[in-house]
């Protein structure tokens, strides 16, 4: 299946900087993405496989609960075709104008317990030490909703270049102005926004799970970064099973 996006969603697109589009994927399909990312959450955590990374819950002191798993597609055949497949990467390719690589593959948790995100836009985290624009493709799995931290997006705000600090979440005077909407989807609803957009979500105090597939594209035009990205991530943040002993590691957006 592929989804082809209309004119007026592709107008959205470019006046908001995002664009939510209901129904995208069926049941079918969302049953795979379901089996594919349960398979992905109960396999085994090793350094050479899914990066997986972890938080404190927010309802029981002292647990951890999974926050983010990354750089899957690696590792995972059935997942690396969908994500690379006219079924993601065509509708990404119409918002570009030309083919769509792949920038970056994460699947947001957010369990019960789980936090949320501060207002930030994605090209802070320096993505633009890559390309100079990506679009991330958002499906969702489970039911996202006010209550269990679903996204919320500022419209208007992504064609004002980077507002915010590298490395930071927007500021008050950053976010002057800005209005965050929320966008509840249910499963098989895409959103699509843009590295500039600014968003934010909040936690998941709820009893039910909030899974987000995030999958994120640059222009073919501007070559291919995934391997240096992660090269680059892992060095900097690496998923808990790597990490050293004794020394901090710090999400900062």
């Amino acid at each position: 299946m592929s989804c082809i996006l209309t004119d007026r969603q592709i107008a959205n697109f470019k006046r908001d900087g995002f664009v939510v589009v209901p129904g995208v994927f069926d049941r079918d399909a969302m049953a795979k993405i379901d089996r594919w990312t349960t398979e992905i959450e109960a396999a085994p955590d090793r350094r050479d496989d899914a990066w997986k990374y972890y938080e404190d819950s927010l309802k029981t002191p002292g647990k951890k609960v999974l926050n983010r798993v990354e750089n899957f597609c690696r590792y995972h055949d059935a997942f690396a075709a969908f994500v690379r497949g006219p079924a993601m990467a065509g509708p990404t390719a119409q918002l570009f104008g030309e083919k769509a690589v792949l920038f970056k593959d994460k699947i947001n948790f957010k369990l019960p317990g789980g936090g949320g995100f501060t207002p930030h836009q994605d090209v802070q985290a320096g993505w633009d030490a890559y390309a100079p624009f990506f679009i991330t493709m958002l499906v969702s799995i489970d039911r996202a909703t006010e209550e269990n931290g679903c996204l919320e997006m500022a419209a208007g705000f992504h064609d004002k270049g980077m507002i915010g600090d590298l490395w930071k979440p927007l500021t008050d005077e950053n976010m002057r102005g800005m209005t965050f909407t929320p966008c509840p989807t249910e499963p098989g609803d895409v959103v699509f926004f843009d590295s500039f957009a600014p968003h934010r979500s909040g936690p998941n105090m709820t009893d039910q799970r909030r899974r987000v597939l995030y999958i994120t594209y640059n222009r073919a035009s501007d070559g291919d970064h995934l391997d240096r990205y992660y090269a680059d991530k892992f060095a900097s943040y690496p998923p808990d099973i790597a990490r050293e002993d004794g020394k901090e590691y710090r999400f900062r957006v």
